[in-house]
């Protein structure tokens, strides 16, 4: 765990614990696209989200509630994305489990565009004749 940035933080130049709890932190860098999103982190390592202990997704529950609380009064955003990426082929570059917080807003380009937009898109569509060949 020596190389998780998220075990330990030093490692993540600017990032910045903003508020945790005695399971989770929500974490921040600063950000020039995706104004005020973070990361809720479990303290302990945990690989994806299906590794939480019940105490985890508690403490994360307990956590994203706060968290909305401090970007709603900082950012008033419109609307949010929340998302966990599990593996690599689900988009998870960092092994330890994180959740997105992603502040949305209505002057966005992509406003309406949800963490689906793309994955829906045709050009995403699978092969799968050639998968049982």
């Amino acid at each position: 765990m020596k190389e998780c940035p998220f075990c330990n933080l030093d490692l993540v130049e600017q990032q910045q614990v903003i508020i945790q709890n005695e399971h989770c932190l929500f974490l921040q860098t600063p950000q020039e696209v995706l104004i005020g999103s973070g990361l809720i982190v479990p303290i302990k390592h945990r690989e994806t989200v299906f590794d939480l202990t019940e105490e985890e997704w508690s403490a994360t529950y307990s956590l994203l509630q706060e968290v909305k609380s401090i970007l709603d009064k900082k950012h008033q955003a419109d609307g949010y994305n929340i998302g966990w990426n599990c593996n690599a082929v689900g988009g998870q570059h960092i092994m330890h489990s994180h959740l997105h917080v992603i502040p949305r807003f209505s002057d966005e380009p992509y406003a309406g565009k949800g963490i689906r937009h793309w994955l829906k898109s045709t050009d995403n569509k699978r092969n799968t004749s050639a998968r049982f060949k």
